[in-house]
């Protein structure tokens, strides 16, 4: 299909803006230019409550819930940003919509970044949260027996590593929602060569992320960085993966739905046609981000209404 209408102004403004390069720009000035992206997913929606809390005493969360007063089912949700851009901030506006889209609990968390802090601190915080908010869960307000994770981009990454890890360790998990992931860290795949410029998310861009996120390319294929190379998925949680077609990691996404659904994993993978990387948060610009955002909502619904996982 071609590109969605509604995106391309946009791609054109950007190339003739001659915005520069993360490459270019550097760490610091990519998270305040994520930031700004960020303010293209359109107002921030209200919710009941929004609180931020301290996650095991060291990592910053951030609950949304759009009710209040019963234990209510819990997203656990990673921001994405190449492991290196992206916070509590940037991830706040997608944490109120799928608060407001379905009576559940959602907390933020904000793992350790690189390169300051690179891999693994990003996937251990990832999994320390997880344990602590299922062992906390009902003084926050939520049900410790309706969990699910989710994330988009380099949070789907980490969703997808840690819902590997909560398997290993008898968390159960209801369902797993990995939003364009990064699955595979070697860059292999042929839609970084189809869409690897001019579509936003450029396949420098990429390999500007994993070159601080890794000590060394030896890394890529450690399933704990490319959740694609784990020996198996027998046993994950079920889960809901999106990509859109323009998009360098839309072939890596879809791979690992395939490789789910060979293990005997309840998967639904939905590509969204004529839509970039990152299109769920540009609701300013594109009606479709409100539509996969309802598809998520829709997904996690009938995951919690299902019996509750054994441990």
């Amino acid at each position: 299909m071609s590109l969605d209408p509604a995106i391309r102004p946009m791609l054109d403004q950007v190339a003739a803006a001659g915005v520069p390069t993360l490459r270019e720009a550097g760490v610091e000035q990519g998270r305040q230019m994520y930031q700004r992206i960020a303010m293209l997913d359109g107002d921030p929606v209200t919710v009941e409550r929004v609180e931020d809390i301290s996650i095991d005493g060291a990592i910053p969360g951030r609950v949304y819930a759009s009710a209040i007063g019963r234990p209510l089912p819990m997203l656990v949700w990673f921001h994405g940003g190449g492991f290196v851009i992206g916070d509590l901030e940037t991830a706040d506006r997608t944490c109120r919509k799928l608060a407001a889209g379905f009576e559940m609990l959602v907390v933020s968390v904000g793992y350790r970044l690189a390169p300051e802090e690179p891999f693994p601190a990003g996937p251990d915080d990832c999994f320390s949260a997880l344990f602590w908010l299922i062992d906390n869960a009902t003084r926050l307000g939520g049900d410790p027996t309706r969990v699910a994770i989710g994330g988009d981009s380099a949070g789907g990454n980490l969703a997808a590593v840690t819902a590997l890890r909560a398997r290993d360790q008898g968390l159960p998990l209801h369902c797993q929602v990995l939003l364009c992931p990064v699955a595979d860290c070697t860059m292999a795949s042929a839609s970084y060569h189809a869409y690897g410029e001019g579509y936003l998310l450029t396949r420098d861009d990429m390999d500007w992320f994993i070159d601080h996120y890794l000590s060394g390319r030896q890394d890529a294929k450690d399933p704990r960085v490319s959740p694609l190379y784990a020996s198996s998925l027998r046993g994950v949680a079920p889960a809901l993966i999106i990509t859109a077609e323009f998009d360098p990691l839309r072939d890596e996404g879809e791979a690992y739905g395939e490789r789910l659904r060979d293990a005997g994993v309840e998967v639904e993978v939905r590509r969204f046609d004529g839509q970039v990387h990152g299109f769920f948060g540009l609701s300013s610009i594109t009606s479709v981000a409100e539509e996969a955002i309802d598809l998520v909502t829709a997904r996690l619904r009938a995951a919690f209404e299902e019996p509750s996982p054994r441990r």
